[in-house]
């Protein structure tokens, strides 16, 4: 496939993404699967894996079901640099959880487990030179030059979330072939990664305004995306495809959890950038935790040590039937968020090209 780098930021969207639809399927982690990529790709989109939460193992079962349906997909890594342990701040956290342990009945001083999300490494880039798929993105910026480097030389798309204009240049001038631009609109986790003041971040279409009068790649619109009519304004503003997350998650072949699901249904349910559910700032639905603690804690552990402490409330709780402690990913627009197969999703958007 050949690389988008160096290309006109005009390039037509069928010139870059290895799919009949410029539509790429967000990763979505913990609600989704190869179902889900598979029902996109083969609806034309470009179906996606999150490999963030995978082991080597779990990710080389994923991209063989995949590749034995003969369909390109993305395949997603975190790149974040793993912070250092900070014992003080743990024992601030648990004691702000420690009320909500004592109503589940839950020790607040249990050791924590393991950070749930690990960015990419060599293991991985072993898991990816097997089997080569056809893109591969990332979050929170790119992979040291050595690991890029591999993902390279397999010929493969390379993608990344900018969240600013300077994140967006700095991608390019580093090796992404086209730069995601994550508009505050979008749910689950923010990709910045040059700095986190949110009011230096912007709503998805003035985003792709920016990178696209600036960029020489292409530019992918990412956030609050849900109908035709949001698909048209983003190739307006200059963007070659979109990503869409929100609006697959009602879709037969999510693995999204009844509660989540529940709270999805309600359109004009709220959204709020968290840090409660994992340390970095991610958007959800607000649900008590959020409500009581704020949505962002100082008490917090940085990304991703926050998840130990509050995963056995989560648990816990959803037992019980309630999402007081669920990380309830939402973009802010689900209009477009429909309990229906996936095709139907892309069939809908697709109509965003017709002109």
């Amino acid at each position: 496939m050949k690389s988008a780098a160096g290309a006109s930021a005009n390039l037509q969207p069928m010139n870059f993404l290895p799919t009949r639809c410029p539509l790429i399927q967000a990763p979505m982690a913990g609600v989704q699967d190869a179902r889900l990529a598979m029902a996109v790709g083969q609806a034309g989109g470009l179906g996606s894996l999150p490999a963030a939460m995978l082991s080597p193992e779990a990710l080389a079962q994923q991209l063989q079901q995949l590749q034995g349906a003969g369909l390109p997909c993305n395949v997603n890594f975190f790149t974040h640099t793993p912070p250092a342990a900070d014992d003080a701040r743990q024992a601030r956290w648990r004691a702000a959880l420690a009320p909500y342990c004592a109503e589940l009945g839950l020790d607040p001083d249990a050791t924590p487990g393991a950070a749930s999300r690990q960015p990419f490494g060599p293991a991985m880039a072993e898991v990816l030179e097997a089997f080569k798929p056809a893109v591969v993105s990332f979050h929170f910026g790119l992979p040291e030059p050595g690991l890029l480097a591999r993902v390279k030389r397999l010929g493969a798309l390379v993608l990344s979330s900018a969240t600013t204009l300077e994140e967006g240049l700095w991608l390019q001038q580093h090796g992404a072939d086209a730069v995601i631009a994550q508009g505050l609109e979008a749910g689950g986790h923010r990709g910045h990664f040059l700095g986190r003041d949110i009011a230096q971040q912007s709503d998805t279409l003035s985003l792709v305004g920016q990178l696209a009068g600036a960029l020489s790649v292409p530019v992918i619109a990412a956030g609050g995306i849900a109908n035709a009519s949001d698909v048209r304004a983003a190739l307006d503003r200059g963007a070659s495809a979109v990503q869409v997350g929100t609006a697959f998650l009602l879709c037969h072949e999510a693995q999204t959890s009844a509660l989540h699901r529940a709270r999805l249904k309600d359109i004009s349910a709220p959204t709020e950038l968290t840090n409660l559910f994992s340390g970095g700032l991610a958007r959800s639905l607000v649900n008590r935790v959020m409500r009581d603690l704020g949505p962002v804690s100082e008490a917090a552990p940085p990304f991703p040590l926050a998840t130990a402490a509050i995963a056995p409330l989560r648990a816990a709780a959803e037992a019980l039937g309630q999402d007081d402690f669920s990380p309830l990913w939402s973009g802010t627009k689900r209009s477009g968020c429909r309990e229906v197969p996936a095709a139907e999703v892309v069939k809908a958007l697709s109509a965003g090209w017709a002109r």
